[in-house]
């Protein structure tokens, strides 16, 4: 038996107005990628074609032609292994691209008319992704993310693996059932570990263990793509397709019915509540610039504000290639703020020291640290302050552009607030420009 892996993943803002360009995806291939679907295939007798897989932080839409291009890379090496028996497909599910209303899904329909009919499509989504009807009849095989922030990835790419090496096994073929649900919320409001949704994805293993279910799902959506395809989803792998549209739709059910109890996994406060809050060892997350959610990640708001108190804080970071090269070449003085048109204010600040780490100047100003990223990029682990050299226990306030805390930074003692900050992934819902998601879709339409 053999089979090809590959995959896209990246989540698209469409408040977001930088566009993703090839340069943005970072690229996996050969035993890199085998070992990121984290299972043995070699020993259950299947070989493996890895192509590649390309993985960006989240960020604007994909430029058309960047996303049409990896496409027909990825489809070329596909007709290249031919013949194959599987193929597993490591997915996100939020991409967005002008001009083409399913991304994903238009992806999928090619691989299966490269392959055919009888070759078995298995893929892994983030639990954040929009998953459409194409995409779940073309799929026999799906798997996601059931916990967000996500600390199951390589769970799942396994999980997504062994049903395929099962399937390839023989037996009933399985296939996918997909239920809609008309909610749409952020991930900070339907965290997986805070009510009520701790409760309801803890409930999915159970399901997976029903005659005829093979892998049970609930699907948040993405809410900052103003999309028709934007919308939660029961989508559940089966042998039974009664059996699993009924799992469907009981996992459906039990996310409508608890609509009105979604709310922030932490304190959130709006940005001047938050500050007067704070008054000793704290974490500020700037929630609506959040690179990782698809934010652009070069606001200055929340700097601004501090800098007026006179605060001391460390800010990790601000995308700002710019300044970072005015830095690199000596400056003393450099503009930073909304440089990659992302908005808020712009700041002059003198430049009191600088080195430089990680492609990044780290500079204090008055009173604050500054990480200056010369590219979009997060700092959610201590591993990214380790490799710059910070000690966050000798900063009070440490202020990152993030939305529900890093599995890392929620274990800091300190008091975490999320600031309900202006950006590409506000968490304003009501304020979002609203024209193209399905309607009615809670909570922008009653249901």
């Amino acid at each position: 038996m053999r089979i090809a892996l590959g995959g896209l993943h990246t989540e698209c803002s469409t408040y977001n107005p930088l566009l993703q360009e090839r340069s943005d995806f970072r690229r996996l291939e050969g035993g890199d990628l085998l070992a990121k679907a984290n299972f043995d295939f070699a020993a259950v007798g299947v070989d493996t074609v890895p192509l590649f897989y390309e993985s960006s932080v989240p960020g604007g839409p994909v430029r058309r032609e960047v996303f049409e291009a990896q496409c027909a890379e990825l489809l070329q090496g596909l007709r290249a292994a031919m013949p194959l028996d599987g193929v597993l497909l490591l997915m996100h599910g939020a991409m967005f691209v002008p001009g083409i209303d399913d991304p994903e899904g238009g992806f999928i329909a090619s691989v299966r008319e490269v392959v055919g009919p009888d070759c078995l499509i298995a893929a892994s989504f983030d639990l954040h992704g929009q998953i459409t009807a194409q995409i779940a009849e073309t799929l026999d095989i799906f798997a996601a993310f059931r916990t967000a922030p996500h600390v199951d990835v390589p769970e799942t790419h396994a999980r997504a693996a062994a049903m395929l090496a099962r399937a390839l096994r023989g037996g009933t073929r399985p296939c996918v059932v997909r239920v809609p649900v008309p909610v749409l919320v952020s991930g900070e409001m339907s965290s997986t570990f805070v009510a009520p949704c701790d409760r309801l994805y803890a409930a999915l293993p159970g399901l997976d263990a029903r005659p005829g279910i093979w892998d049970a799902n609930l699907m948040i959506g993405y809410v900052w793509a103003d999309s028709p395809r934007a919308t939660a989803a029961a989508v559940v792998t089966c042998e039974d397709a009664q059996a699993g549209q009924a799992a469907a739709l009981e996992i459906a059910k039990s996310y409508l019915d608890v609509r009105d109890a979604l709310v922030f996994d932490m304190e959130a406060l709006p940005l001047d509540e938050a500050l007067a809050a704070l008054d000793g060892p704290a974490v500020l997350a700037d929630s609506g610039d959040n690179p990782t959610g698809g934010g652009v990640g070069d606001r200055a708001d929340v700097l601004e504000a501090v800098l007026a108190e006179g605060r001391p804080a460390l800010f990790a970071g601000i995308a700002a290639p710019r300044a970072y090269e005015a830095l690199e070449g000596g400056a003393r003085e450099i503009d930073l703020g909304g440089e990659l048109g992302g908005g808020g204010p712009r700041l002059s600040l003198a430049v009191e020291s600088c080195r430089f780490a990680e492609r990044c100047a780290i500079i204090t100003s008055g009173p604050v640290t500054i990480v200056i990223s010369h590219r979009r990029r997060p700092f959610h682990g201590f591993a990214d302050f380790e490799a710059l050299g910070l000690v966050l226990d000798e900063h009070p306030l440490l202020v990152v552009k993030s939305g529900y805390l890093s599995a890392d930074i929620r274990t800091l003692p300190r008091r975490q607030v999320m600031a309900l900050t202006d950006g590409a992934v506000s968490q304003d819902l009501a304020r979002l420009e609203n024209l193209h998601r399905p309607r009615p879709s809670f909570p922008f339409q009653s249901i």
